[in-house]
């Protein structure tokens, strides 16, 4: 009984509470054995997990093929990071290293140093050679933003566009024809006032209709008087 009450005083003492609160948050990564999936507290630790026999079985698969042990933590870390930044983030643009931060705080996360890219820039600038991500470099750093390529997404994206474009054709075309309507309106207005102005200049009764409208004008006039002679 003595010894049970002594491990539940060892459990609530401050030295065992701050290594569960140390446990709790992330170590340091140079004391992480990704081939173990194992975190060390110091560097103690760690050189006793090398001398383990179950890390010198992890080291001899990884010995025996390098590249694909290699490829398979890569392919992890790129799937793991691409899910929290599509779930969390969506198309919206954002700070790589914000991103990154957030991802490293699963103590379980695969670490950087275990896959092919030696550095969070060399993992953007793979995102955008593989067009999975639109990168751009600013004074502040990198900035990724997730593309959207799944085949639902695609086709609402197409109907949309192709909704538009029908909507932009159906203005087109009734500007058009307006214009069509406006200009043959204004034509026959035109033809209309010519033929009118030259309906009293035939080619034979141009000069009497002229003579006419004269005789109409001085018919109401008083005749003109006659000079007086000049004086002698």
């Amino acid at each position: 009984m003595s010894k049970k009450g002594g491990g539940k005083k060892d459990f609530f003492s401050p030295k065992a509470i701050a290594n569960r609160w140390k446990a709790k948050g992330l170590q340091k990564l140079r004391w992480y054995c990704q081939m173990c999936q194992k975190q060390c507290r110091d560097e103690n630790g760690f050189k006793c997990h090398t001398m383990s026999e179950s890390h010198m079985r992890q080291m001899a698969v990884f010995a025996e093929s390098p590249d694909a042990v290699m490829d398979e933590f890569s392919a992890e870390f790129e799937k793991s990071f691409m899910t929290l930044l599509s779930r969390r983030y969506h198309v919206r643009r954002v700070h790589a290293n914000i991103v990154y931060n957030e991802f490293i705080q699963d103590k379980e996360h695969v670490h950087m140093n275990s896959t092919m890219w030696s550095s969070l820039t060399d993992f953007v600038k793979y995102l955008g050679k593989t067009g999975k991500c639109a990168i751009d470099e600013t004074e502040k750093g990198w900035y990724i933003q997730w593309i959207d390529r799944d085949p639902r997404t695609l086709a609402r994206q197409q109907a949309a566009a192709k909704k538009k474009k029908a909507e932009l054709d159906d203005e087109e075309r009734a500007a058009h024809e307006k214009a069509v309507a406006d200009k043959a309106k204004h034509d026959a207005l035109q033809k209309k006032a010519l033929t009118k102005g030259l309906a009293g200049y035939g080619p034979s009764g141009g000069k009497a209709a002229f003579a006419k409208s004269k005789g109409k004008k001085g018919k109401g006039r008083p005749p003109a008087r006659a000079k007086p002679p000049p004086a002698k």
